[in-house]
């Protein structure tokens, strides 16, 4: 037996020997990512989109930052806006020629620490939030990580956080195709269990847009104990009663038509905002093919397509006089509502209104090309493009209104 162990041992002792020659032979190839064609890299990227993780990616090599500009589609997710009430006004003043989107609102993207801070060398140069005195303080920012050729620990100074604004993040992206700006929340304040959802599309003024509220949503299983009580405005109308579809006498006198129109007017303010905030990022990308400004609530969307985006390069928008926006124009609009509007899976809706807006001197083709309603219903994702369906099956009333 112990002759038996020595016999192993002389042919353990070899084999150790020749492994620790091949992993030193190992550490000496290259690596088979570097194998990998940058169309396919690119691939990679393009799937990824969000701007904080493509900077993440600049981090991992030369050759990672020399790819992370040519990336065509990129999604922005904004973690907090900062109104610009809480800047001097001396300050923003300074900062007319920056653009609207830097005097408007300040992007900040919190939960950016080291692994990010070559990100500035990707985006550009440092802004300090803090600083009330320089120029940048009041410009919009979207947070970032140290400037170019900062310290290491340059991305937070004090304990100061430092931003970009959301047009600094994007310029260095040279061919961006598809852009998504995702905001953190709704700017319209609506009680809780209030739904309203609004979707415009813009050009250099508006072209459309389709606002869907409720005055609250029932789910399955409170539905069926409240479809004999009274409607979102009064009206009680079962969810499997009689029902003509006219709008009942009640909408009118309990306050439910002033609320649609406050409804209607403050998600045109809200989309024309966004809109006219959009320009400079529009300017500089010229190779956009689709702009999608929404938010996380899902409360609202603004979508440009490629022939929009041109449109406004050639034809610069009318803005308001009263505020940072673009002017909305005349407009004809028609009104869909039913007391209760029970969904497929069960939903109910009390008090569902379905607005459908265009301007009032679009060509008589494109009245045309949307007569059919069909950009109506698809304005929805599900459950709630059902929804639209639904509505403009009944009752149509029309009604206009002046620009403002």
């Amino acid at each position: 037996m112990s002759s038996l162990r020595a016999d192993l041992t002389s042919r353990i002792w070899p084999e150790q020997d020749r492994e620790e020659g091949t992993d030193s032979e190992l550490n000496t190839e290259i690596d088979h990512f570097d194998r990998l064609p940058d169309s396919l890299l690119l691939i990679v990227f393009n799937k990824i989109g969000d701007v904080k993780a493509l900077g993440r990616c600049c981090v991992v090599s030369r050759r990672f930052h020399g790819l992370v500009p040519q990336v065509d589609n990129v999604v922005v997710r904004v973690d907090c806006v900062i109104s610009d009430d809480e800047t001097s006004s001396a300050t923003a003043s300074a900062d007319k020629n920056r653009g609207v989107f830097s005097n408007f609102v300040r992007f900040v993207l919190g939960g950016i620490v080291k692994p990010l801070q070559a990100l500035g060398h990707f985006l550009g140069p440092k802004k300090n939030l803090s600083n009330s005195t320089s120029p940048s303080s009041s410009s919009s920012q979207f947070g970032g990580g140290r400037g170019a050729g900062g310290a290491e620990d340059d991305d937070v100074d004090g304990g100061r956080v430092t931003h970009h604004s959301p047009t600094q993040v994007l310029k260095n992206f040279n061919e961006i195709r598809r852009l998504r700006i995702e905001l953190p929340s709704g700017e319209l304040g609506i009680d809780s269990g209030v739904l309203l959802k609004w979707r415009a599309d813009f050009g250099s003024t508006l072209d459309n847009c389709v606002i869907l509220g409720a005055s609250s949503v029932l789910s399955p299983g409170t539905a069926k104990s409240e479809t004999g009580a009274a409607g979102g405005d009064g009206s009680c109308v079962g969810v499997n009663g009689e029902d003509n579809g006219n709008i009942p006498e009640s909408f009118y006198t309990n306050g439910g038509l002033k609320l649609r129109v406050v409804w209607t007017i403050s998600s045109l303010i809200a989309a024309s905002a966004r809109h006219y905030l959009l320009q400079p990022i529009i300017a500089e990308h010229q190779t956009l093919d689709s702009l999608v400004l929404t938010d996380a609530d899902g409360q609202g969307v603004l979508c440009m397509n490629r022939d929009q985006l041109e449109e406004l390069r050639v034809k610069p928008l009318s803005a308001s006089t009263a505020s940072r926006r673009t002017l909305v124009p005349a407009l004809n609009m028609r009104l869909w509502y039913a007391p209760l509007l029970e969904l497929p899976n069960g939903i109910v809706l009390k008090g569902a209104t379905l607005v459908a807006i265009r301007p009032s001197e679009q060509s008589t083709t494109t009245k045309k090309e949307i007569s059919d309603c069909s950009w109506v219903s698809a304005a929805f994702e599900e459950p709630y493009g059902t929804a639209a369906k639904l509505l403009v099956k009944r009752r149509t009333y029309c009604l206009e209104m002046n620009s403002f």
